[in-house]
């Protein structure tokens, strides 16, 4: 399931371009097969990219979400749960919060090169303004917009498009995705695990509390 490289090659011309990418590319990624356990151990393994996370690595319990930076339901997650959950949980030491793309299409990839050509310190505040505004560039015409809001985030045009011609990037977006579908059966954003525990469509605040309560009796 290899992503064209002729799909980014040309920077902004590759989101134009990006509906003729072959039947062997990110359209099919529900078709792997789904894993029927999870290891703990495997699941905390970083990604091939290297992991994007709130709160503390010794915190009681982690979150890890798989998610689309083009999916309705992970930007509802972003938009209506996560910042109460930021508020209770990350910001009080008690939870992090690991963050893992999952793409589905190649806008969504795309998307995400952008995010991870950025510092570290700027990836979280670029993904909230994806989600926020997802209905902007999740378009049939995303170049610009797209464009507008990487800007926004220190981009220029020229920086953009060299962004988009990074295969060694893509590859790793690819493999991250194959690794999630295969060894932890993800088949759907989000994809929430609470220490483990599998929780798909990510959840209402009081869905993620009932789980997660549980690891912090007496804390």
């Amino acid at each position: 399931m290899n992503i064209t490289r002729r799909a980014f090659c040309e920077g902004t011309v590759a989101l134009a371009t990006l509906t003729l990418l072959s039947s062997t590319s990110l359209l099919t990624w529900a078709e792997t097969v789904h894993a029927q356990s999870v290891s703990p151990a495997d699941l905390l393994e970083p990604s091939p990219l290297g992991d994007r996370q709130m709160g503390p690595d010794n915190a009681p319990v982690t979150i890890i979400e798989y998610a689309s930076l083009t999916c309705p339901h992970c930007a509802s997650f972003h938009k209506n749960t996560l910042p109460e959950l930021k508020k209770r949980y990350i910001d009080t030491g008690k939870m992090r919060l690991i963050f893992r793309e999952f793409a589905l299409n190649p806008l969504d990839a795309g998307a995400i090169m952008l995010a991870r050509c950025l510092d570290k310190d700027k990836y979280f505040p670029f993904v909230d303004v994806l989600f926020q505004q997802q209905d902007k560039w999740v378009v049939q015409k995303p170049i610009e917009p797209l464009l507008a809001i990487a800007k926004q985030a220190g981009f220029s045009k020229e920086s953009f498009d060299a962004c988009l011609k990074n295969q060694k990037l893509l590859d790793g977006i690819e493999a991250q995705r194959n690794r999630a579908a295969e060894k932890f059966g993800v088949n759907s954003t989000p994809t929430l695990f609470v220490n483990g525990k599998i929780m798909r469509g990510g959840g209402t605040l009081e869905e993620v509390e009932k789980e997660i309560k549980p690891y912090l009796d007496g804390k």
